[in-house]
C-alpha cells in the first residue's frame, strides 16, 4: 500500500521542487498592484528548449494502482494546477514498486520534477483538472518508462 503524505518543500526535495507562493519571497511590481514570486523553480533543458502546455487530466480507475513510471533524463517537468484543486504525485528515486513516494498536494502547489526522476503520469482526484506544464522539446531521447508486474504494484490510498 502507498500512502500519500502532504507536499512539502522539505520532502519533496529528492524530486525536485515545490511550487508555490507560501515557500518564496515575493516583491511589489507594476506600481505596487502586482506581487511577483520570483524564480520558483529553475527549468532545465538539456539541448532543447521549454515549451508551455497545458494538461487536462482525469482520475484513474480506482483503486490507483502505480503499474508503471517514467522519466525524463533531458529536461525537468513542472506541472502547475489551473483550478484550486488537490492532486497527487508519485516519485521514485529509483524504477521499483518499494521505491514509490507519494505526495498529496493542495491545489495552491505545483512541482517541477527533476530532470532523470521517475514518477507516474499525471494523477488528479476532480472530474477533469488542468495543469499548466513546462517542459522540455528538443532533439535526444527524453522519455524513459519502466512497468511493474501486477503483483508488485503498490495501490495508492490516500486518507
Amino acid at each position: 500500500m502507498l500512502r500519500a503524505t502532504p507536499l512539502t518543500a522539505d520532502a519533496f526535495a529528492p524530486f525536485g521542487e515545490v511550487i508555490a507562493t507560501d515557500v518564496a519571497d515575493c516583491f511589489f511590481i507594476n506600481d505596487g498592484n502586482a506581487r511577483r514570486y520570483d524564480a520558483l523553480a529553475t527549468v532545465r533543458t538539456d539541448g532543447g528548449e521549454a515549451i508551455l502546455s497545458i494538461f487536462r487530466g482525469t482520475p484513474w480507475p480506482a483503486p490507483v494502482h502505480i503499474r508503471m513510471l517514467e522519466r525524463h533524463p533531458l529536461g525537468s517537468q513542472a506541472f502547475v494546477p489551473m483550478q484550486p484543486r488537490p492532486w497527487l504525485i508519485v516519485v521514485a528515486e529509483r524504477p521499483e514498486a518499494s521505491a514509490c513516494r507519494a505526495f498529496l498536494a493542495r491545489g495552491d502547489q505545483g512541482v517541477q520534477i527533476a530532470a532523470g526522476t521517475w514518477h507516474h503520469p499525471l494523477l488528479v482526484l476532480a472530474e477533469t483538472h488542468d495543469f499548466l506544464v513546462v517542459d522540455r522539446r528538443g532533439p535526444g531521447e527524453n522519455l524513459e518508462e519502466v512497468r511493474f508486474a501486477e503483483a508488485d504494484a503498490p495501490r495508492l490510498v490516500t486518507s
